[in-house]
């Protein structure tokens, strides 16, 4: 046991004692439908390598000799190595393994630094915000964190979200702390302007309700595709900087490539400047996809002829005896939508019903407050005649993958083949002109939708899609309902 503490000790050591930096190209992943990866180098950022791979192997040794995998120690790190010595991860992700090396700095700092970030719950009283608030409207005051947060980026299915998740459960409960998915925070800033119609600056005093509520804010998917989001981001994330709230942000995308070809994006820069000066940026430059190494189509996802038909029978086996009735659900601020088909907490729809109207995600995150499985009838190919149609559907798998659901659907193709005709600028101008003659193919190639947005998401949801089929999936689902049931009866 003294031997891992001592291994702890010489890695933050080593880290702390380091301060060099070296300037290497920023890597973008893309994955083409058969999964393989091409690498682009473009921009530079400033990152530097840690000891974290060697320190972290003697660690393990050490660990080894433990059969419980009872280790002493704090920080993401520690957490990492004592599931690889339960047999819970794969061992030997260098990538990974640097990663936490940059968590485990931010856990260090804010350990040291806790009271000057004023992190600790129960020291500052509800009161006393508000009379930080009341003041700082007659005094202008500046109170950035001395700590800096992290923007991990990188390619889909490389642990990016497991990582910060690993970080985020280490921090000590008494922490003002949150972890919430971009969407979601999305949706909850739009509701509190809504109650702050008539204030002279509502973001102002949302930003001082969330930073009252959470000091260290861990962000997933950080991925911006609508107007009324960027064009907020800045003042928004100022005012919460200002507060003293520190940033864990997890995205695809590098923050230079934010919300690249949107609407008024000039008035979107200045964030991405902001983000960078109170965050360090970080890529995960991992080639693996961990979603696509589980044990994939063990569930519910139906391709061919008679796929409509398989995907009712899978619905009327879920229900039971139960009938299906049409159902109305609250989503937020008072909207309604409409279920076609429900019981027991499944949930029935055409795909036309949930994705080719104007719903989002507040109607997803609604939806899936009251049901637990989705059957999806009829998703189709995507190109350009449908754009609106797959932003709507990545947002879906999104929403419905933050709450861990269960989705049963017949589809026109498999996970990659649904997107095929999605490609980014760049994969365009790689594909160049294609010349054909059969007249399916010309429709094919008109049908070709370029947009970066979307280009990206594709992967996301492609990776997502085939976890969500697999069998560890499926019986964490199973788990999670029957742990809902324990909770209810007692």
């Amino acid at each position: 046991m003294r031997g891992v503490i001592r291994a702890v000790r010489q890695f933050r050591q080593a880290f702390r004692a380091y301060d060099g930096s070296a300037k290497r190209k920023d890597s973008l992943f893309k994955m083409n439908s058969c999964s393989v990866f091409s690498l682009e180098r473009n921009t530079y950022i400033s990152r530097y390598r840690h000891p974290s791979y060697t320190m972290s192997r003697s660690i393990s040794a050490d660990a080894a000799k433990f059969p419980n995998g009872e280790l002493n120690g704090d920080g993401p790190l520690i957490e990492y190595e004592r599931r690889i010595s339960a047999g819970e991860l794969v061992d030997g992700d260098s990538f990974q393994l640097d990663t936490l090396g940059e968590l485990q700095r931010l856990y260090d700092e804010l350990v040291e630094n806790a009271k000057t970030c004023r992190l600790d719950r129960y020291a500052t009283s509800e009161k006393d915000g508000r009379s930080r608030w009341l003041w700082s409207r007659f005094v202008p005051q500046t109170s950035h964190a001395k700590v800096k947060g992290i923007y991990l980026y990188g390619g889909v299915g490389t642990g990016k979200t497991m990582l910060m998740d690993m970080f985020f459960e280490q921090l000590p409960c008494n922490w003002r702390k949150k972890r919430i998915h971009f969407h979601d925070l999305m949706l909850n800033v739009h509701s509190r302007l809504q109650r702050h119609k008539g204030v002279a600056d509502p973001l102002e005093a949302v930003a001082g309700e969330l930073s009252d509520e959470s000091i260290l804010l861990c962000l997933d998917e950080f991925m911006v595709t609508d107007v009324a989001d960027a064009l907020i981001l800045n003042r928004l994330f100022g005012h919460l900087f200002t507060n003293g709230v520190i940033l864990v942000a997890t995205s695809n995308r590098a923050p230079d490539n934010l919300y690249e070809g949107g609407l008024q994006r000039d008035l979107f820069l200045p964030f991405i400047a902001t983000l960078k000066e109170r965050c360090i940026v970080h890529e995960i430059g991992s080639y693996v996809d961990y979603r696509k190494m589980t044990s994939a189509q063990q569930g519910f996802y139906y391709i061919g002829k008679h796929s409509s038909v398989l995907l009712n029978q899978k619905f009327r086996q879920l229900i039971g005896e139960n009938v299906a009735v049409p159902k109305e659900v609250e989503v937020i601020m008072g909207r309604k939508l409409q279920v076609p088909f429900s019981a027991t907490g499944c949930a029935y729809f055409r795909f036309e019903e949930l994705c080719d109207r104007p719903l989002g995600a507040a109607d997803y995150f609604g939806l899936f407050k009251n049901f637990h499985t989705l059957a999806l009838e009829g998703v189709p190919i995507f190109g350009l005649s449908n754009k609106s149609a797959a932003y709507r559907f990545v947002t879906l798998v999104d929403v419905m993958y933050e709450n861990r659901a269960r989705l049963l659907c017949s589809a026109e193709g498999t996970p990659s083949e649904l997107f095929d005709r999605i490609m980014t600028i760049t994969d365009a101008k790689r594909a160049g002109p294609t010349r054909t003659s059969s007249r399916s193919a010309k429709s094919d190639v008109s049908d070709i939708c370029v947009d970066n947005e979307l280009g990206f998401a594709k992967d996301r949801t492609v990776s997502r899609l085939t976890e969500m089929n697999s069998r560890e999936y499926l019986d964490q689902h199973a788990e999670m309902l029957l742990a809902q049931k324990q909770q209810a009866i007692a």
